[in-house]
């Protein structure tokens, strides 16, 4: 069970987010504040080519609470999860995107969701565009079909870390999010108390995604397959 003293890893993943992770992180770093709780923020940096080490390395530098784990070059969204997930110390783990589209205010919501629970699973209130809402029901009808059963997943999600010493996590890392997908799965069908909570998906400001388009649809759709095999 949760209590008042847990405290909260966040994980910023970032590749060459150099002109919206200062924001994103202070804006975390402010929720995280106002929780009086411990925290860490986890920046891990995959590779990036532009300034984003530079200002992962002043936010470290400034911010009680930050650190910065570096790839040395572009590995993929798996490996960022991957690093993430052996990276955190804190009771409750999440992972927030550097690109400012999710807001801060989620990981308060999420830390009250989890009282009694393992996980907080969260759901979309607003997928950005048409496109994106039938990419999201799309994506959704496929893990259906594939595993039979998948807890209702979009964005971002809070769990307890002690779970990762209880489940095996067999998918590698590379560039999909087989991994995390794994992680839904095995906390839905363990012994472990999950629910959803409904957050807002903001416009980005700069840059674009690296998570929606075809190249990583693809992957996450092979690693999907191979994932089946694993459980």
């Amino acid at each position: 069970m949760s209590g008042a003293s847990d405290g909260i890893s966040v994980v910023v993943m970032t590749f060459n987010e150099g002109s919206s992770l200062g924001g994103v992180v202070h804006e975390i770093h402010g929720a995280l504040g106002a929780l009086d709780r411990p925290f860490e923020i986890v920046i891990v940096d995959d590779g990036s080519g532009d300034d984003t080490p530079a200002v992962a390395r002043g936010l470290s530098e400034t911010l009680k609470g930050v650190r910065v784990v570096r790839h040395a070059e572009n590995q993929g969204l798996g490996s960022v999860y991957r690093t993430g997930l052996s990276e955190a110390r804190q009771d409750l783990v999440t992972f927030f995107p550097a690109d400012g589209q999710f807001p801060a205010t989620i990981i308060g919501q999420f830390v009250e969701a989890i009282q009694g629970h393992d996980a907080v699973f969260g759901t979309l209130d607003n997928p950005v565009g048409p496109i994106g809402a039938i990419l999201n029901r799309a994506e959704r009808i496929f893990y259906l079909t594939l595993f039979g059963s998948f807890p209702k997943f979009q964005g971002i999600v809070m769990f307890r870390r002690r779970i990762l010493s209880e489940v095996p996590l067999r998918s590698p890392g590379g560039r999909g999010w087989a991994v995390l997908m794994e992680l839904i799965l095995r906390i839905s069908r363990g012994p472990y108390t999950f629910t959803n909570a409904r957050t807002t998906l903001r416009p980005r400001e700069t840059g674009r995604s690296k998570v929606r388009n075809l190249r990583t649809i693809w992957v996450n759709l092979v690693q999907a397959v191979r994932l089946r095999r694993l459980l």
